[in-house]
C-alpha cells in the first residue's frame, strides 16, 4: 500500500504551523516551568543534598524532568490536535477524504512527537545553564526520547478521540499521568524507599521510562535498561493496536 505523502505532509505542516503561531504557550511556557524546577530543586535544594548513586542531585533529576515534560507535552499536543477537528466537526471532511487512517495517524502523531522532541532537547540545553551533566550513552538517550515521544503522542491521540469535552481532554494527563510521573522516581531513586514500596512502585510504568532515561545519562538505573526499553515498546504496540481498533470500528468517530 502506497502512502499519500501529500496528505501526511499537509496534516503535519498544519499542526506544526499551529505550534509556531503559539510559541509562548507551546514552547516557552514548558521550558520556563522546567527551568524553575532546576533553580529550586537543582540549585537551591540540590546544593544541600548529597550525591545519589554518585551523581549530584541537581544532575540526577534532569532525566526525570525531561520525561515529565515529554510525557505531558506529547499527550497534550496529540490529544488537542485531533480533538479540535472533532469539536469543530471538520473531522468528517477528513474521514470522507481519500486519506487512510495510517496517514492521519502519521500526520497528527508525527507532528506531536516532533514538538515534544524539540521541547525535550530545549530543556536539555536549558539544564546546562543551571547544572553540569554528561550523557554517557547519547544514542540510547535519543532512542528513549523518540520512543517515549511516539508512544505518548499515540496515547494522547487516543485520549483526543475518546474525549467528548475539554474537561475529559485534561483529566487523564492531570489525574493519572502527572501523579505517576512524580511518583515514578523523577526526584528520587526508588532504592531510597522501603522494600515494600519499592515493589509497589514497580507497577508504575513511568518508573521504567525515567530509569531508562537516567541510565542513558549516567549509567545508573533502578530497573534494568533492557526491561525499560521493552516496557516502552510494549506500550507503543498497545497504543498502535488501540488506534487500529478505533479506526476499524469507528468508535467515537462515527457517532
Amino acid at each position: 500500500m502506497s502512502l499519500n505523502t501529500h496528505a501526511i505532509r499537509a496534516i503535519y505542516r498544519f499542526e506544526m504551523a499551529r505550534t509556531f503561531r503559539t510559541l509562548g504557550e507551546s514552547i516557552a511556557s514548558p521550558v520556563l516551568t522546567t527551568s524553575l524546577y532546576f533553580i529550586v530543586f537543582g540549585a537551591a535544594i540540590g546544593s544541600r543534598m548529597g550525591d545519589i548513586d554518585g551523581v549530584s542531585y541537581g544532575a540526577f533529576i534532569i532525566p526525570g524532568l525531561v520525561m515529565l515534560s515529554l510525557l505531558s507535552e506529547s499527550i497534550s499536543n496529540a490529544s488537542f490536535g485531533i480533538y479540535m477537528p472533532k469539536w469543530s466537526g471538520t473531522i468528517y471532511e477528513l474521514l470522507s477524504a481519500p486519506v487512510s487512517y495510517v496517514e492521519v495517524v502519521l500526520g497528527y502523531v508525527g507532528a506531536a512527537a516532533t514538538k515534544s522532541l524539540m521541547l525535550g532537547l530545549l530543556i536539555l540545553a536549558t539544564a546546562r545553564l543551571f547544572v553540569p551533566y554528561e550523557i554517557e550513552h547519547p544514542l540510547w538517550m535519543l532512542c528513549f526520547l523518540v520512543l517515549t515521544a511516539l508512544s505518548f503522542s499515540l496515547f494522547g491521540f487516543i485520549i483526543g478521540l475518546w474525549a467528548d469535552d475539554f474537561q475529559k481532554l485534561q483529566i487523564i494527563p492531570l489525574m493519572v499521568v502527572t501523579p505517576l510521573t512524580f511518583l515514578g522516581g523523577a526526584f528520587y531513586s526508588i532504592k531510597m524507599l522501603p522494600p515494600f514500596w519499592q515493589q509497589v512502585t514497580l507497577f508504575n510504568p513511568v518508573v521504567y521510562l525515567i530509569s531508562g532515561m537516567r541510565w542513558s545519562f549516567y549509567g545508573v538505573s533502578d530497573v534494568n535498561v533492557v526491561v525499560s526499553a521493552a516496557m516502552i515498546l510494549a506500550f507503543l504496540l498497545a497504543c498502535l493496536a488501540a488506534v487500529w481498533w478505533i479506526f476499524r470500528t469507528g468508535w467515537k468517530l462515527k457517532a
